[in-house]
């Protein structure tokens, strides 16, 4: 069964929102969540998950709100935090890496944290059983590829292409697979321009897709009430689910 990870921007339009969100995706077919944490500057996203970056700090966006949801959500789907560095390093490193594990985050997504920069929290990571999400993109060498996935834990994010997320850019990923799979046993999930339309061609060779947009331009539709994006959000997710797993 292949997997599913869906991103959602945290405490956008609010906390319970959020939390109720989560909820229902996991029962629709989402295997990880990852909680994307609002940011200025969100440099690999594109202009819809920027969009409500942008609303949610608006609206007074606080770390505490993210450590809220992620307590109240754990038990139920496996959690992930997706941020840009800074939103973590103003935290301490040293301090968030044994919360998220207190709380029950399984992970943390940051796409601004060079690998070579990320080794220096290997240890940290390691020893509290939290998973620093690995980045491969098209642009790397098979050299760089070899290791960045040498201690690649939990799964692989392979950037379907180069640039930003939602643009739906199409290419061949299966060169690009196979050169990621023969130096790892991790699974391997394509991210970057995957919707319900796209994702059965993307999850080719793949082990999973991960999906934000197709989420995100629900939650900024301004003429659905909670109730009918979460009914969206979930059909998106069922559909999904079910093309790649045909």
């Amino acid at each position: 069964m292949k997997k599913l990870v869906a991103f959602i921007t945290s405490g956008y339009p609010e906390k319970s929102f959020s939390i109720d969100l989560a909820l229902a995706l996991s029962e629709n077919g989402v295997d990880s969540l990852e909680l994307g944490v609002p940011f200025s500057d969100p440099v690999a996203d594109g202009p819809l998950i920027e969009k409500a970056n942008h609303k949610a700090l608006e609206l007074g966006f606080k770390f505490e709100d993210l450590l809220e949801i992620s307590q109240a959500i754990t038990p139920s789907i496996d959690t992930l935090w997706m941020g840009y560095f800074n939103s973590f390093y103003q935290q301490n490193m040293q301090h968030l890496i044994p919360l998220a594990k207190e709380i029950g985050v399984n992970g943390l997504i940051i796409p601004d944290l060079p690998h070579e920069e990320a080794f220096l929290y290997k240890d940290l990571f390691t020893q509290n059983g939290v998973a620093n999400i690995s980045f491969v993109a098209p642009t790397d060498s098979d050299e760089r590829i070899k290791e960045v996935v040498s201690g690649a834990q939990k799964f692989i994010y392979m950037v379907a292409y180069t640039g930003i997320t939602g643009s739906g850019v199409s290419e061949d990923l299966q060169p690009f697979l196979s050169s990621i799979k023969q130096h790892t046993k991790t699974p391997v999930y394509v991210g970057f321009g995957v919707n319900p339309k796209t994702a059965k061609d993307k999850v080719k060779g793949a082990d999973g897709v991960i999906v934000g947009s197709s989420f995100i331009d629900v939650l900024l539709r301004e003429n659905l009430n909670y109730s009918q994006k979460i009914i969206e959000c979930s059909n998106i997710a069922k559909i999904i689910k079910s093309q790649i797993n045909l």
